[in-house]
């Protein structure tokens, strides 16, 4: 009998995707996976470079690539109104930012930053490392993703706060899909392993105040935040609704020329 070859799977350890990391880590063995825990970003780049055969990673590269992945079905991470952990942090008027620096390890809410805001035509983007402090002394607005930006705390006076999937959702009415799961062409992902990955996605959301207590990097962030913030505020299933809002996403990054062309989805 041939031996089952083991698919290194991709995917961050944020907060949002941890009810689909931990119980794909606890039994991913059996399952014939190899988990990898990389930052979106460089997780888009590891699954480019093949690296790993199936990864979650930002829509946006997805977009970039589509021809070269297919998607995982019925599995994201997305959100429908106000989030939390994709946050503009601006010092003036959008009209009058030049500079916004952007964490590098996002690219979907770059993107996203891109078509929300009218900001003057010459405003530059600078990717640089998560520090709110540092961003906004020397820009005139930040984008913080993640964990990071669910221990800002106080920003005091004259810092006014986006919710990027709150303006996204009050400008299209539809969910926003931040992160997809790609695999590379030539892996074979069987039905087997399809269906391991849609029960710890299942099995990840009953077990949201345990994921919560041992998240120790948020262990300063009052837990029913976190659990609300799992609960409500994150959506996994990548359902009708979900591709109804990736599908205009899509076309407005085209729109944009963020990406060249308009995309097909294509699933294993």
């Amino acid at each position: 009998m041939a031996t089952q070859p083991i698919f290194r799977f991709g995917i961050h350890d944020f907060l949002n995707a941890c009810p689909l990391l931990v119980p794909l880590k606890e039994k991913a063995s059996t399952a014939g996976f190899q988990i990898v825990t990389d930052t979106p970003s460089a997780l888009a780049d590891r699954l480019k470079s093949g690296d790993v055969d199936l990864a979650m990673i930002p829509s946006v590269e997805y977009f970039k690539s589509a021809d070269d992945y297919r998607l995982v079905p019925d599995v994201c991470i997305a959100s429908r109104g106000p989030v939390g952990t994709v946050l503009l942090l601006a010092k003036k008027p959008l009209t009058e930012i030049t500079s916004v620096a952007v964490d590098l390890r996002s690219r979907t809410s770059i993107a996203l930053l891109k078509i929300l805001f009218p900001f003057p035509a010459n405003t530059e983007i600078h990717p640089v490392a998560p520090d709110p402090g540092s961003m906004l002394a020397e820009h005139s607005a930040a984008l913080i993703i993640g964990d990071r930006a669910l221990t800002l705390g106080d920003l005091g006076s004259g810092i006014t706060v986006y919710d990027l999937s709150e303006e996204w959702f009050r400008q299209t009415g539809k969910p926003f899909v931040h992160a997809v799961v790609a695999v590379r062409q030539g892996v074979d992902l069987d039905r087997v392993r399809q269906d391991f990955i849609q029960q710890a996605k299942s099995a990840g959301r009953e077990r949201i105040k345990e994921i919560v207590r041992t998240h120790t990097e948020l262990a300063e962030v009052d837990t029913h935040v976190l659990e609300d913030y799992l609960e409500n505020k994150i959506r996994y299933d990548l359902g009708a609704e979900e591709m109804n809002g990736l599908t205009h996403f899509s076309n407005l990054c085209h729109e944009h020329r963020i990406i060249p062309e308009k995309i097909s989805f294509r699933f294993v």
